[in-house]
């Protein structure tokens, strides 16, 4: 299967340079590129649908380039921004650059053949470039005009009624001149003709198109891929979950909340996540989408496409790890065969309570749980006595007998820890 017909079932093409699609099926590996910016140590969920536009080029016979935007990345792309973002220094960006590559090289297949992948750093070129330099021999291909007419630069110019924009600075408008120059770069250096990302950096990209053009009186040829933005069935976008960003950084995003974020997608969201974030055939998906839609309520659908990400992203034994986890929490399993960090990470945006290990030697729970934690459990010892009763209130899986049970005879999870629950919800006391 060809390249845009891959990405068009899997419902991720959005638009193409006239062209492309004939420059992809000559015979030759054809070089693209995606760009990422490195403002952080960790790509993320929305960074992943744009990565896998790379393995599917990889994956069709052609070679993907990942640039890193040690450069552009000092300056922040104005597209989708309201405000100009803080600049990062340069050690900062290394750092987050290494994490990038770290995860870049879980996907693609980084070697020496001419479909092998290639990590470039723009910072490389654009360093030793002096302003007169840049402006003489890349600055007057554009007019001012041109770069005007982006809608990433209108939007920030002219914002519409309510839209907080506060303007752009000179540093901002500049940059689509920046990415723009790395395409020629790539060009010259790399063979690189094709140039991809969400449908968001169109202007960028088709600047860059332009610039190349301009560049070498019209004798280089550009092209031009964009996937579409992933979101929601509600149209808000998709990456955030009720905690933050999910994160491909396990220090960040824990294995147990990446699976599980991708569990509780919604029955309308399901189909298309699975076709953008994994590599299952459309037999493969259409066989799962059939079994879910007998039995809604098993989740299949939602358990293929955990499964599958949280492996590809993390591992297996962190999948496997992120089940163990979910049937302890929903399913009755045993918290003591979660590991320290695990079990952390589990409550992680969750209340986690500290209490000094020596202020519990002679306490019993209904106090502990009432009293001494610095965000109390319950309001009342009586609240507590109310709720073992019920059979309401457990400590480490096990229901609470008695509110008089002493805290030293409690079994601790890893020396120090007790899980509460009280109903639903979830408390994680630390003797300390």
């Amino acid at each position: 299967m060809d390249l845009l017909t891959e990405l068009r079932w899997r419902g991720m093409y959005h638009d193409a340079m006239p062209g492309t699609a004939e420059h992809l099926a000559s015979a030759a590996p054809v070089s693209g590129y995606i760009g990422f910016d490195p403002t952080a140590a960790s790509l993320h969920i929305g960074n992943l649908a744009t990565i896998m536009l790379l393995v599917h080029l990889q994956r069709a016979g052609h070679r993907p380039v990942a640039l890193v935007g040690g450069a552009t990345g000092m300056i922040g792309d104005p597209s989708g921004k309201s405000a100009e973002r803080n600049f990062l220094d340069e050690n900062a960006l290394r750092v987050n650059q290494a994490g990038i590559r770290a995860q870049l090289e879980k996907f693609l297949d980084f070697n020496d053949s001419p479909t092998g992948a290639v990590l470039v750093n723009n910072y490389d070129w654009f360093k030793e470039f002096g302003y007169l330099q840049f402006l003489r021999e890349i600055g007057k291909h554009l007019t001012v005009n041109y770069m005007m007419a982006k809608d990433s630069v209108k939007r920030r110019i002219n914002p519409a009624e309510g839209d907080t924009a506060d303007g752009l600075s000179y540093t901002e408008f500049s940059y689509q001149l920046l990415q723009g120059y790395d395409f020629v770069h790539l060009y010259k250096t790399l063979g690189c003709t094709l140039q991809m990302g969400a449908s968001d950096q169109w202007g960028n990209i088709t600047t860059g198109t332009e610039l190349l053009r301009r560049m070498t009186d019209g004798e280089g040829k550009a092209y031009a891929l964009t996937g579409k933005l992933i979101t929601k069935a509600d149209g808000t976008k998709y990456g955030k979950s009720e905690t933050g960003t999910v994160w491909l950084d396990p220090n960040l995003t824990s294995p147990y909340q990446f699976y599980q974020f991708f569990l509780r997608s919604e029955d309308v969201d399901a189909p298309r996540l699975i076709r953008v974030f994994t590599l299952l055939t459309q037999e493969e998906i259409e066989a799962i989408e059939a079994e879910h839609a007998q039995n809604p309520g098993l989740k299949t659908l939602q358990k293929a496409l955990a499964k599958d990400v949280t492996i590809r992203v993390h591992s297996e034994e962190a999948y496997k790890i992120a089940v163990a986890t979910s049937e302890v929490l929903f399913g009755g399993g045993d918290l003591a065969a979660l590991d320290e960090a695990t079990l952390v990470g589990v409550f992680t945006g969750l209340p986690h309570l500290r209490v000094p290990r020596a202020d519990t030697a002679d306490l019993n729970v209904a106090v502990l749980l009432s009293e001494t934690t610095n965000q109390q459990i319950l309001p009342s010892r009586g609240e507590v006595r109310k709720l073992v009763k019920a059979n309401g209130l457990s400590v480490n899986g096990t229901k609470l007998a008695s509110p008089d049970v002493l805290v030293a005879e409690l079994p601790l999870l890893h020396d120090k820890y007790l899980v509460v629950k009280k109903g639903k919800s979830y408390y994680l006391v630390e003797l300390t």
